[in-house]
């Protein structure tokens, strides 16, 4: 049977859905740099014997208008990690507006049967599972016979085909589908206990852990050896593999592995919410298309602004596939899954804003496909395109802050571009990328994307770099 590692203590360089990096700030000078030999400092960066076998894309124009003012191969194809996320929200906001909520809802089909159907909400909670649990309890059901999970709002495959397999086997890389609960993800934790004994397994939720057979080879170690931990998961999907050592006394460790059936899991959860208001629940089934009666309950997503504020700040790539399959509603299918009809909703949006369609090729709504491609020149133009419109504001703030929020918390802090940049990360295994605004103090606002590929420089070194570079561009000034 085949085994496919699914967590290690660290997944730095792995990860589309990369945590705030905190680095050392790139050397910087107070030194301001004429427009016309800001290309000369680029180059000297980008140049260096370190980089010798690095592919560079980068673009920077006015945010209104003006010449470029500095390009290197912007109109070829990149992989452009979770910087695709910039062309996702775009779409999204656009397409569904500001205002935008997803609608979880439960019908009464009658003789004691309910059917809840999920419509891909990112968001919902087990808090909004037990509010769903009191609404039925007010109608006066204490009592439900058959309970069925309409899963036929969102078709197609729950994970991306194009996935690598180490990413659909950890958390970032959760499924998606109609039904989406706590992300779509589990936890566990593994707590040391005497020298030589093995790690104690505590299941979060104790109905998740009669889902797998688990195979616990880990041990307790002395406080002088090191700690790492393995857990895999075979192909069948039903064994997990507990590998590695902890040292006695040290904090427990905390695993999150994505869940197998979204919807099943959601039942069994739903199950544990009705029980708390004390309704007994029957048989529970999976249907794929129903007729709608009588909906009695219902709870909503937060505003598709929150919902965009999510996957930009934090990258969440299970945010950004929902957005992507939420933008299906827009168009008829047939015979397509909700995904590909996302996708033909973003490039007809992403042309209204006036991005060439020549300069992309999307596979999926986060980026943590290797198949997407995207040119720095589609960034730039997707953020020039948003900047006209009514709704930029709520996009613009949707971006982290250098060296304030989300995935640029812990970068540029005490350097110029501290608060006056906001950009998207991007971070695969050798694809580093970063596009977004910045307000230059002693020029006009700019717009950028700069995008490293094919390199085997390890991820911290090639986003000082990057850093580096933006850097310098705060610095600019016309001369």
């Amino acid at each position: 049977m085949g085994v496919l590692l699914i967590f290690l203590a660290s997944q730095i360089g792995f990860s589309s859905i990369a945590k705030a990096q905190t680095q050392v700030p790139p050397t910087t000078t107070t030194k301001s740099i004429c427009s016309t030999k800001v290309g000369t400092a680029i180059d000297a960066v980008i140049n260096r014997p370190l980089f010798s076998r690095v592919r560079w894309g980068i673009l920077v124009q006015p945010l209104s208008t003006g010449p470029i003012l500095y390009s290197r191969d912007a109109q070829k194809y990149f992989t452009p990690a979770s910087n695709l996320k910039l062309l996702t929200t775009a779409a999204a906001l656009q397409q569904l507006g500001a205002n935008f909520r997803i609608r979880t809802s439960i019908y009464q089909d009658g003789n004691g049967v309910l059917r809840v159907v999920g419509r891909g909400d990112p968001s919902l909670s087990d808090t909004q599972l037990q509010t769903l649990a009191q609404q039925l309890k007010q109608k006066g059901i204490t009592q439900i016979q058959q309970l069925i999970a309409d899963d036929s709002y969102i078709q197609g495959d729950i994970v991306n085909s194009t996935w690598q397999w180490e990413d659909v086997q950890s958390d970032y890389g959760a499924p998606v589908s109609s039904f989406i609960l706590n992300q779509n993800i589990f936890s566990l934790k593994l707590v040391p206990q005497a020298v030589g004994k093995s790690l104690q397994v505590v299941w979060t939720d104790p109905g998740e852990a009669r889902q797998w057979r688990t195979i616990n080879q880990s041990v307790t170690v002395a406080q002088n050896q090191p700690s790492y931990v393995n857990v895999n998961r075979e192909l069948s999907g039903t064994v997990l593999r507990i590998q590695g050592q902890l040292t006695t006394n040290s904090e427990p460790s905390l695993i999150d592995l994505p869940v197998v059936d979204p919807n099943y899991y959601f039942l069994r959860r739903f199950r544990a919410a009705l029980a708390t208001e004390k309704i007994a629940l029957g048989q529970i089934s999976v249907a794929n298309r129903g007729v709608n009666q009588e909906e009695i309950a219902f709870v909503e997503s937060p505003l598709l602004s929150e919902l965009l504020a999510e996957t930009n700040l934090n990258s969440n790539n299970l945010y950004a596939e929902a957005l992507l399959r939420a933008l299906a509603v827009k168009k008829p299918r047939v015979n397509q899954t909700s995904a590909d009809v996302g996708l033909e909703v973003v490039k007809a949006s992403l042309t209204q804003l006036g991005v060439d369609p020549a300069n992309y090729i999307l596979v999926d709504g986060s980026g943590l496909s290797r198949r997407n491609l995207v040119t720095p020149e589609a960034f730039v133009q997707t953020l020039r395109g948003i900047a006209r419109t009514p709704t930029a504001y709520i996009y613009r703030a949707s971006l982290p802050v250098a060296g304030k929020s989300g995935t640029l918390k812990g970068r540029f802090q005490d350097t110029p571009a501290e608060g006056i940049v906001q950009a998207k990360t991007g971070t695969l295994t050798g694809a580093i990328s970063l596009s977004g605004y910045m307000n230059a103090p002693k020029y006009e606002p700019l717009v950028f994307s700069i995008i490293v590929n094919q390199s085997e420089q390890p991820a911290t070194v090639l986003r000082q770099a990057i850093d580096e570079i933006v850097v310098l561009l705060t610095q600019l000034q016309r001369c």
